[in-house]
């Protein structure tokens, strides 16, 4: 690895790890989940470990963090996650000039990646990919939550292409909560022809995590990279001790 880049910890675990994602194990499992990499049956999870990333976490966290810093916050995570969550993007060879002499170097592959961001909360993630991937593509998927149902989402918008085999998707939304989302928004795009979806959350909880491993379709290439994970959920699906409502703390509370 070059000289002045992030090192990230790499540890490889078995799904059977798992078994103890509810109750009084998922604090000891978030503890475990820091700073590693694992590789489940059917997605790999990516856990950043950097002391700017948990500098840069501790701040967004703070109720006391205005908006402002809070959605600047976001976007420079957002800029560092990109940097692991583009570690296996498709590349070819580009013959080009230096001021020295002619070499080959690499350029990013086409068809062009395509960066979802999920409404409304992953709209303040778009400017930390696009900063690392200026030439994507950019969707939107509008999805929320059924506070009754929490795994089960309603779709209100989309602006995707209709075919996307092929492409190399990039699914961001900051909070894995109870995973429903993420799971709804990978087969939507799966069902558009998408077999590489890598989603970039800020922070997730065990049960998300969770249900994500056991309901994603194991036929897509699917990766998840996150900042940090949780103890957990509370009765309100909120994970614990969390951010609060990344949306609203964005943008502000919509009556």
């Amino acid at each position: 690895m070059a000289a002045g880049y992030p090192m990230m910890g790499r540890v490889t675990m078995r799904r059977n790890t798992l078994r103890c994602v509810n109750g009084v194990c998922s604090e000891e499992l978030a503890k475990c989940w820091q700073r590693a990499a694992l590789c489940l049956e059917t997605m790999e999870l990516q856990v950043l470990d950097h002391p700017l990333v948990e500098h840069k976490l501790t701040i967004l966290r703070d109720k006391n963090t205005s908006s402002s810093t809070f959605r600047e916050l976001v976007t420079e995570l957002v800029t560092l996650e990109a940097y692991e969550a583009t570690r296996n993007i498709a590349v070819v060879d580009k013959p080009i000039e230096t001021p020295v002499a002619p070499m080959i170097g690499k350029a990013i592959a086409k068809p062009r990646p395509i960066i979802v961001p999920v409404l409304r909360a992953g709209l303040g993630m778009l400017d930390g990919m696009t900063r690392m991937l200026p030439s994507a593509e950019v969707g939107f998927l509008g999805m929320k939550r059924d506070e009754e149902n929490p795994t089960q989402q309603i779709t209100y918008a989309n602006r995707l292409p209709d075919d996307l085999t092929g492409r190399q998707c990039f699914l961001i939304d900051p909070m894995l909560a109870t995973g429903g989302t993420l799971v709804a928004a990978t087969h939507y795009l799966a069902d558009r022809g998408a077999k590489d979806v890598t989603a970039v959350c800020i922070i997730a909880a065990p049960e998300g995590i969770k249900y994500v491993e056991e309901n994603i379709d194991p036929s897509i290439d699917f990766k998840v990279v996150v900042c940090g994970v949780d103890e957990g959920l509370n009765d309100k699906s909120y994970i614990v001790p969390g951010l609060g409502d990344a949306g609203d703390r964005l943008y502000g509370v919509i009556d």
